[in-house]
């Protein structure tokens, strides 16, 4: 294809972003000791997930879905799930979606309202942002999980707008900290008109009785308005829940983009969804995850620019986007598999190189990892 084809600006935006050291670029071989992925407890990597699949009398033969939820791709088999999903996460109705990404882009761009307000942690995934954008409030960010500053937004805003909505990670993609919701919590308990979004995409099956989360774990689930889970990390699969009241359910069947115009996930990934809660509440892939993650903290505490984390997310700050590269470059010689974040990732000056720790990862493998940094640093 000539160059006419093709608008300058896509090869100029491209050639900034090498020059800079900016370019992304997809991989495909990894190396072998995985401190990478989001797969937390090994559902997928293991095989856990496979066999428990590959058992179930609930195969289907159709590998599509046929149409969006509201042509003909809704099943009895499908609202069964929502109702399981709703169950265990204590809530009264539950809306499966195709991916993090549909589930947080329907809600935040239809819920909240003109006359609203919009108050986001400034870390937030970028699929929370994007949902906020595309709607039509007012949205202000507060700086990373400091609650003095959303207090003092909420005080200021609360009489000015109809509505205001707290958007937060409980635990946070990039550093692996969490969201003061106990904080958040009793601070909204008597405003009626503030409402709590919780993004657990990193703590389910990570965190709570049954890894359920990490409103769960701190008894907060009844004082969110919407939680969101995922379920392509610890879960090992795709796909996406929003919990909340039967209401928000039938609200984002009606109004949320990226529900109505999809085809929607076929009866096989609802199966995968549904067999790997049975493994959430049948195996102990979490503890063994917890003890890794207790062991890689008790030999990396120290580190100078290590953000303190007791979830599985771990990541040691560098500050360039140079050494990042060259810190996962270094480990790579050694089989180690840890992603370089890089900007306009994450901001510029917090470049990092991000570990993750998994229920699959052995002592040896950890004390590799730590020989290494030690040897790089």
């Amino acid at each position: 294809m000539s160059n006419k084809n093709i608008p300058n600006h896509l090869f100029k935006a491209l050639a900034e972003r090498e020059q800079k050291g900016m370019l992304r670029k997809l991989t495909k071989n990894f190396p072998k000791i995985d401190f990478c992925s989001n797969d937390y407890l090994g559902f997928s990597k293991l095989g856990l997930l496979t066999t428990r699949i590959e058992a179930s009398s609930q195969r289907s033969a159709m590998y599509g879905s046929t149409g969006s939820r509201l042509i003909s791709g809704n099943s009895t088999f499908i609202e069964e799930a929502e109702k399981q999903i709703a169950l265990f996460h204590h809530a009264s109705s539950a809306l499966i979606f195709n991916s993090g990404y549909d589930a947080n882009l329907g809600l935040l761009s239809s819920v909240p309202q003109k006359e609203d307000l919009v108050l986001f942690d400034e870390l937030i995934h970028a699929s929370l942002y994007d949902g906020i954008k595309l709607g039509n409030a007012t949205h202000y960010k507060f700086k990373h999980n400091n609650f003095e500053a959303l207090k003092d937004l909420i005080q200021r805003h609360q009489h000015n707008f109809k509505n205001i909505y707290i958007v937060v990670e409980s635990v946070y993609s990039m550093d692996g900290d969490v969201a003061p919701l106990l904080e958040i919590t009793e601070l909204i308990t008597t405003l009626e008109n503030v409402f709590l979004i919780v993004d657990e995409a990193h703590a389910i099956g990570v965190f709570g009785n049954q890894g359920r989360g990490l409103c769960n774990a701190l008894g907060i689930e009844k004082k969110c308005f919407a939680r969101i889970y995922t379920y392509g990390k610890a879960m090992g699969c795709h796909g996406a829940a929003i919990a909340g009241d039967e209401i928000l359910r039938d609200y984002l069947v009606n109004f949320a983009r990226s529900f109505i115009y999809t085809t929607a996930l076929p009866n096989h990934s609802i199966s995968a969804i549904l067999r790997a809660y049975q493994l959430l509440i049948e195996t102990d892939q979490k503890d063994l995850l917890h003890t890794n993650i207790s062991y890689f903290y008790s030999k990396t505490n120290s580190i100078k620019d290590m953000i303190k984390s007791q979830s599985a997310i771990h990541s040691l700050v560098v500050g360039s986007n140079e050494k990042a590269d060259l810190l996962e470059k270094q480990l790579a010689l050694k089989s180690i598999y840890a992603k370089a974040i890089k900007s306009p990732t994450v901001k510029e000056g917090t470049e990092r190189v991000r570990f993750c720790m998994h229920a699959f990862n052995t002592k040896q493998e950890i004390d590799i990892l730590i020989e290494q940094l030690q040897k790089n640093l």
